[in-house]
């Protein structure tokens, strides 16, 4: 388990929290394999009715490790990590729920679109800057933003890379719910709770339905999944990585 995500329970609600807030949330490939462990073990437990994602006060996550990525553009292995926490996600059994208050970049942004209700504050920030660094949407976001949010806003969103703060996020219904910033984590933990109290079969049997075909899902995030690793390791997102490494190094020695 990662020392970056702290998982507990609270009554029947399996809590995970990404915790590395010196790098924003930042995901590294060891924190995907404890995400994805921690939800598909509490998935497996009768005890455990719904999952909840939380980040931090301020950030929930500023995507993925820059780091992994120069690696792999370097010549490195990929690793089969974040695709195991994608298909934990996609076929856990009991609900979802995620909290976000800040900075939500990346797959920060994308989780949510594979989430069932999400709790979110009027100054969190939603982007997915892929372009930018040369490279595509993943988790099934090519798919289920234009269903959730129509193609022209789900495209300025996934391609033209601008983002989305609270409210606009519900509007175009990524979220579900805006709340103040310090009511985020306890609206989203009562949320969860309300879940944890319908009858559980029931309650999976109509996730099941709103879910829809799961595997064909999957297989869209295996198919975004080979374009990512293959522009990776492009000319483009090298340079963008190094011109963004650069950048940040600048800023550092001023």
């Amino acid at each position: 388990m990662s020392e970056h995500v702290k998982v507990s329970r609270d009554g029947a609600v399996n809590v995970v929290r990404m915790h590395r807030l010196e790098k924003k949330n930042a995901l590294t490939r060891a924190m995907y394999a404890a995400m994805a462990e921690a939800i598909r073990s509490a998935d497996a437990d009768d005890a455990v009715r719904v999952h909840l994602l939380l980040g931090s006060e301020g950030v929930f996550s500023a995507g993925n490790d820059l780091g992994d990525f120069m690696t792999i553009a370097m010549g490195g292995e990929h690793g089969g990590e974040v695709f195991e926490f994608m298909d934990v996600m996609i076929r856990a059994r009991k609900p979802v729920v995620s909290g976000v208050d800040g900075i939500a970049v990346g797959i920060g942004t994308t989780i949510h679109f594979n989430c069932d209700l999400t709790i979110a504050t009027a100054r969190s920030s939603f982007s997915t800057p892929f372009l930018d660094l040369g490279l595509t949407p993943e988790f099934a976001s090519s798919g289920m933003a234009p269903t959730v949010m129509g193609h022209q806003r789900a495209f300025a969103l996934l391609a033209l890379g601008d983002s989305l703060n609270g409210e606009e996020a519900r509007d175009a219904g990524l979220v579900w719910k805006i709340v103040e910033p310090e009511n985020m984590e306890s609206e989203a933990m009562s949320t969860a709770k309300r879940l944890a109290q319908k009858p559980p079969e029931a309650l999976a049997i109509a996730r099941d339905l709103l879910m829809g075909d799961r595997d064909a899902r999957l297989a869209l995030c295996k198919k975004e999944g080979e374009l990512f690793g293959e522009r990776l390791k492009s000319d483009e997102a090298r340079q963008a990585f190094q011109s963004f490494m650069s950048r940040k190094v600048s800023k550092a020695s001023a």
